[in-house]
């Protein structure tokens, strides 16, 4: 696999439908530029849709989980990568991508997202970080991190190190 992104997800089953649309037309773009995508593997919500679009476009896609979740992994994959810990999953799903990119999901997500922020705030993650902001959806986080800025927690630099693209076209252009 050359360039890689890794993609931050949702495993529920009770999303708007519109969530894994969305997930499934960034895999297609993705692959289409030649990107493979590492992501945590689930079988079901827009963990399942990214790797069934995957296998369906024949796109390179790795997952990663930890041994515990065994079981759990979309039955499609081919290429699965086993960690002892949540902790090392983050680590082994980050490495060797060019970018990283969180979709609407949950407190797992947004877990990833802001590792991979603050990584990337502290020079240890190179590639842009993005949280697809489909429909307002990152809006609350937006708010938490300017009200960071604005109490000094954070400086303006930093937060502009994540950013929020509202639809997965201008998304895929940042990556361009």
């Amino acid at each position: 696999m050359g360039k890689k992104v890794v993609i931050y997800c949702s495993a529920s089953t009770k999303i708007d439908p519109k969530y894994n649309a969305a997930a499934r037309e960034l895999t297609r773009a993705l692959h289409a530029l030649g990107y493979g995508i590492v992501s945590g593997g689930g079988a079901i919500g827009t963990m399942g849709a990214i790797t069934d679009e995957s296998v369906r476009v024949g796109g390179a896609h790795t997952a990663v989980l930890p041994r515990f979740m065994e079981g759990l992994q979309n039955p499609a994959l081919t290429d699965v990568v086993w960690t002892p810990s949540m902790s090392v999953r983050k680590e082994k799903m980050r490495e060797g991508t060019c970018a990283a990119i969180a979709l609407p999901g949950g407190i797992g997500t947004l877990d990833e997202l802001m590792e991979t922020h603050t990584l990337r705030k502290l020079g240890k993650y190179d590639g842009p970080v993005f949280a697809l902001n489909l429909d307002g959806f990152y809006d609350p986080l937006i708010t938490l991190l300017d009200h960071f800025v604005q109490t000094g927690m954070l400086e303006a630099r930093d937060r502009d190190l994540l950013q929020f693209p509202r639809t997965v076209d201008e998304l895929v252009e940042k990556l361009k």
